[in-house]
């Protein structure tokens, strides 16, 4: 076998360029037209992460301004139940009584500030008694025999707060036992 029947294509190719200057530049700009198609797909796809990173980066910093205040508005719940609980142990003839109107009225004002507070920052209270128990929003604490169908919500022990679209605190609840 003569050297040409073992050579390849590419090596024929190589070894003719050098005689035909215009194969050699047809080669070298397919090569060119390869690379800038690589590099052109290769900014495509930097764009692209770019504006990934980017929505996400805005997303992040959304989510961040809008839940800041979660651990604090975690905090004052307490606050705000053991208000209502000291509300709620006021006798009626004490709420009656001229000397404890004031301090009574000033609790209920504390009270009602509060709530709007909790609304201007998105926090709202979950509906819960005559609701069917919803687990992303309730915790069933305890059944009850009820005439209510069972998973109804037959007592709120605690209530439940969201913040905008995210549970804050589930709402300890009660609920009619089956049968």
């Amino acid at each position: 076998m003569s050297d040409i029947d073992q050579n390849t294509p590419a090596d024929l190719r190589e070894e003719t360029a050098d005689a035909a200057p215009e194969v050699a530049s047809n080669d070298r700009v397919a090569e060119l037209e390869n690379q800038l198609a690589e590099a052109k797909q290769n900014v495509l796809y930097a764009q692209a992460e770019i504006q990934n990173v980017r929505r996400r980066a805005e997303k992040e910093a959304q989510d961040a301004r809008a839940y800041a205040a979660t651990a604090f508005a975690r905090d004052v719940l307490s606050v705000a139940d053991n208000l209502s609980r000291g509300l709620s142990a006021i006798p009626a003839d004490l709420r009656a009584d001229d000397k404890m109107k004031g301090l009574v009225t000033g609790l209920e004002a504390t009270g009602r500030e509060l709530e709007s507070v909790f609304q201007r920052h998105g926090i709202t209270k979950i509906a819960a008694e005559g609701q069917m128990l919803d687990p992303n929003k309730h915790q069933a604490m305890l059944e009850m025999p009820s005439d209510q169908p069972p998973g109804t919500i037959v007592q709120e022990m605690q209530a439940g707060y969201m913040i905008k679209d995210r549970l804050l605190r589930p709402a300890m609840v009660g609920v009619a036992k089956a049968g």
